[in-house]
């Protein structure tokens, strides 16, 4: 199912990577992302201290769980970014980038003072639509 970007004048434009909106037909399957953070399978956290490695991670993590239901980054339509530190702003949007082609995901980014471990510096959960097979 292909994603439409939605843009209107009579809005900002976005000045990170993602949509204003994205439309898609309701047919198919939805997917719930849960928050991914930066953890690899064995446990260990990546990148303690650097917001773009762990950016990558968290990506990564969110491409294992959308093939795992048998889709791609692309069926993704909606991401919500939890940060620790909104000054990151331009770097997570960089590396998202390299994992999201457009149109990109409808996106909510917010700083937040705690998360479950002290080194994660982002968390990003994800709503995906996929064809009907």
């Amino acid at each position: 199912m292909a994603k439409k970007q939605i843009t209107s004048a009579k809005l900002r434009q976005p000045n990170g990577h993602f949509s204003q909106a994205t439309m898609i037909e309701a047919r198919g399957k939805l997917v719930f992302i849960s928050g991914m953070t930066a953890r690899r399978t064995d446990g260990s956290i990546a990148g303690i201290g650097d917001v773009e490695a762990q950016t990558r991670q968290v990506c990564e993590n969110l491409k294992a769980a959308i093939e795992e239901a048998g889709g791609t980054l692309d069926d993704i339509c909606r991401v919500d970014v939890y940060v620790r530190n909104m000054e990151h702003f331009d770097l997570i949007h960089k590396v998202r980038r390299e994992y999201f082609k457009p149109p990109a995901p409808a996106s909510t980014m917010v700083e937040v003072c705690k998360m479950t471990s002290p080194d994660y510096l982002i968390e990003i959960s994800a709503i995906a639509a996929l064809p009907d097979a």
